[in-house]
């Protein structure tokens, strides 16, 4: 009889990125250093666990805040009823809802709005702190 959890391969264990990408998403949803999960594969019920809680912002335009537990459901392009997930865009912190894949484009929904973004801003998976700008600090530090 087969397990719902297992795999084919006896001493590979998938990382929470590789779902990601089993799923059609970018491993750039997720920042560095996630440190384990728990997936039902039957029903899509996820959990992710990071060192602590991560933040950084985005193209300088928004900031996105990360639990140090996320939850939700994973399916191929979508991502739902996710907890532990904030934006921050304008104004006040809004939590992030569900996450769409359609083409070239990421869907993030907050409830009451929506934003698209291209895929390409989620190939490299963001440090915290310092998001995706972490080797333009590098490089600046290495020149002294």
């Amino acid at each position: 009889s087969a397990h719902p959890f297992a795999f084919g391969y006896a001493d590979y264990t998938p990382s929470a990125y590789d779902v990601l990408q089993e799923n059609d998403f970018l491993v750039g949803l997720l920042p560095k250093g996630a440190t384990g999960y728990e997936l039902n594969r039957e029903t899509g019920e996820f959990s992710t666990y990071l060192n602590g809680s991560c933040s950084f912002s985005v193209e300088n335009s928004y900031q996105l805040n990360y639990n140090s537990t996320i939850e939700g459901l994973i399916s191929k392009d979508r991502l739902k009823n996710l907890k532990g997930v904030s934006v921050k865009v304008l104004l006040p912190w809004l939590n992030i809802a569900e996450v769409v894949r359609e083409g070239d484009e990421l869907h993030f929904s907050v409830g009451i709005a929506s934003a698209n973004f291209p895929v390409e801003n989620f190939e490299e998976c963001p440090q915290c702190g310092c998001g995706l700008d972490c080797n333009k600090c590098d490089v600046y530090h290495s020149s002294f």
